[in-house]
């Protein structure tokens, strides 16, 4: 597995990073021993990176993370801010530092790797205080470093801001491309590692769905469709489902044909330089072997890219609801 350097915190971290939501039943039921069995198989493509939260299964998501017996090297990431206790409007340092040592005990640690805030309101980021307060938390030694979820370019330049932020999470993929624009090369000026969530846009550009596929009532992909539980953007990227699956179609005559298509929208991301890692999560220890065979696929073709970019900004983006 191939790695590159996450930012300022100087970690070496695997170009496929393993996401973790699922882990906490938000995709569907998933088992104690799916669960293991996924991390086995991560710790064995030497996917080094793993990404959670503790609003995933309300902490489950973390508890069997910290359970696990994790190969030397791994990284987790967990992230707060979206927890009854705190969101919407009742953030402060103690409330930020008890989520935290929530985190850790699930996690098993005394320091987190990295904490990320967990797409917090976007008054709070243009306050300011929120980061004072991550400062801190890295002085006392709860945190080696933190960094931020985002939801749109605007948070993502607000926290780029702050000398302290190692990292930033961002919705970016074939169906989200205006990160490229501005905020990739000012995270590299900042030395900001770029961490990609949603790089297949919730499953759509795996290319195995049609207009009649379900999904469990559990799935965030049933319902938060429309955005009736968190952010539009989180879910098929705030594209209407079945826009989402003509797009698929439209997409499978632009990538070659030797290349899986969920490969190639990886590809694509990892074209980008800035880009640290790629948290893909899987429902099935075998996916994780299609998404580490991405990190060695030949790099597109300059005039691929250009295309897809033309076709992103025709096709795709006047279907986008909700702020990029």
């Amino acid at each position: 597995m191939k790695q590159r350097r996450l930012g300022k915190t100087g970690y070496q971290v695997s170009e496929i990073g393993l996401g973790c939501w699922q882990l906490g039943g938000d995709f569907g039921p998933v088992g104690d021993e799916t669960a293991n069995a996924i991390l086995d198989a991560a710790n064995a493509a030497g996917v080094n990176f793993w990404d959670t939260a503790d609003v995933y299964g309300g902490g489950l998501s973390e508890r069997r993370i910290g359970s696990h017996a994790k190969a030397a090297g791994v990284r987790v990431a967990t992230k707060l801010g979206r927890s009854g206790a705190l969101y919407p409007n009742n953030y402060s340092l103690d409330g930020v530092r008890q989520s935290l040592v929530g985190s850790a005990t699930r996690l098993g640690v005394e320091t987190l790797d990295l904490a990320q805030l967990h797409c917090v309101p976007p008054e709070l980021l243009r306050d300011g205080a929120i980061f004072g307060w991550m400062d801190q938390l890295k002085a006392e030694g709860l945190v080696r470093h933190w960094g931020a979820s985002v939801e749109t370019i605007e948070e993502g330049l607000l926290c780029l801001e702050q000398d302290g932020c190692a990292t930033l999470q961002i919705i970016f993929n074939l169906f989200r491309q205006d990160a490229s624009e501005v905020l990739l090369p000012r995270a590299a000026e900042r030395d900001v590692g770029i961490i990609v969530r949603l790089p297949l846009a919730s499953g759509l550009l795996s290319g195995k769905f049609d207009k009649n596929t379900r999904f469990d009532v559990s799935d965030h992909r049933n319902y938060n469709r429309d955005g009736q539980a968190f952010s539009v953007g989180e879910t098929f990227s705030g594209i209407p489902f079945e826009r989402g699956v003509e797009l698929v179609q439209e997409l499978k005559g632009l990538a070659p044909e030797s290349m899986p298509l969920s490969q190639f929208a990886l590809r694509w991301i990892l074209d980008h330089p800035q880009v640290s890692t790629i948290i893909a999560g899987v429902s099935k220890p075998e996916q994780l072997a299609d998404n580490v065979a991405a990190s060695e696929q030949r790099s597109l073709f300059p005039a691929l890219m250009g295309q897809l970019a033309s076709w992103y900004r025709d096709e795709v983006k006047p279907a986008i609801r909700g702020e990029v």
